[in-house]
């Protein structure tokens, strides 16, 4: 009785297997409506492109193309020697440099001291905890213009003005919104985990670098991408701290394209193209993650 039962589920197990891997079969109807739906992407696709578009119509044209009308969208002979004379002109890949290593300093700063702080408020008991996390949310309704002048006035007086310093050493004390993120999803994760860790003769360190950070990974990847975004498109506080051409980022950088009178569009748009580009690559290489960790974190926050 029990042989013949379990053939006759191996049987209904296997047509189910067989009915689910058999190819699927598109109706005429089916065909036309995927097709619709894809060309109504498409089509939105190419609308969002169109800025982008016309800025790399505008880099390739001269100053005549520029100002014509009726409007010329495709040069009639591209001037690539914009781009040469854009990196001529100024130092544009200096200012990408100083942008970038303000980006790493950033990032390094975040990955040390969100987990750390993330996993007290997630895992650990203290005294206090409750009024300290609701302190910690309430600085995400201050507006960070308040800041500047108490900050200013804090760097000034330890010799940190026209330095890095006062760009990246606040990354080490941790983000409200990411320490929010990362508190939300430790919560997910089973303290049985942890138990199981400490039965081990795992410590506190052991459990959260060894255990919890591997299964953080969405919040992870959210973080670096948005502290790259940031840090990447911040134009405040670098022309607040900082003074000197040879270490002004990009996003400063590229202020100088527009003079008092004018302004030479043609290098301007091939220099933001340029500046833009790390940000395109990316969120080409981590979109997938990006969105995953973005409905992980919701979902499971």
């Amino acid at each position: 009785m029990q042989a013949e039962l379990a053939t006759r589920l191996t049987g209904d197990n296997l047509e189910k297997h067989t009915r689910s891997s058999a190819p699927r079969k598109y109706t005429v109807g089916r065909i036309i409506g995927y097709a619709l739906i894809y060309a109504l992407l498409t089509v939105t696709a190419l609308v969002f492109m169109i800025p982008l578009l016309w800025m790399f119509s505008t880099s390739l044209k001269s100053r005549q193309e520029i100002f014509a009308w009726p409007l010329v969208i495709i040069p009639h002979q591209p001037l690539w020697s914009n781009y040469a004379d854009a990196f001529s002109k100024y130092p544009l890949l200096q200012f990408m440099l100083n942008s970038l290593f303000l980006v790493i300093g950033n990032t390094v700063g975040y990955l040390i001291s969100v987990p750390i702080i993330a996993y007290g408020f997630a895992r650990l008991r203290f005294p206090g905890k409750s009024i300290l996390f609701l302190l910690m949310l309430s600085t995400l309704m201050i507006p960070g213009q308040i800041k500047l002048i108490p900050l200013y006035q804090l760097y000034s007086r330890l010799g940190m003005i026209n330095t890095y310093y006062p760009l990246i050493l606040p990354s080490f004390f941790g983000e409200a919104f990411f320490i929010f993120l990362m508190i939300q999803y430790m919560r997910t994760i089973p303290r049985d985990l942890d138990e199981a860790a400490r039965i081990d003769g795992a410590g506190t360190w052991t459990i959260l670098y060894r255990v919890l950070l591997p299964l953080c990974r969405p919040p992870l990847t959210v973080m670096c991408v948005f502290t790259f975004l940031w840090t990447w498109n911040d134009f405040l506080h670098p022309i607040i701290y900082l003074s000197r051409f040879e270490s002004y980022p990009v996003s400063v950088g590229l202020a100088f394209f527009q003079g008092r009178y004018g302004v030479e569009w043609n290098l301007f748009m091939a220099a933001t193209l340029v500046s833009i580009a790390p940000v395109l690559i990316l969120y080409f290489f981590a979109q997938r993650h990006l969105i995953g960790g973005l409905s992980a974190v919701a979902v499971k926050g």
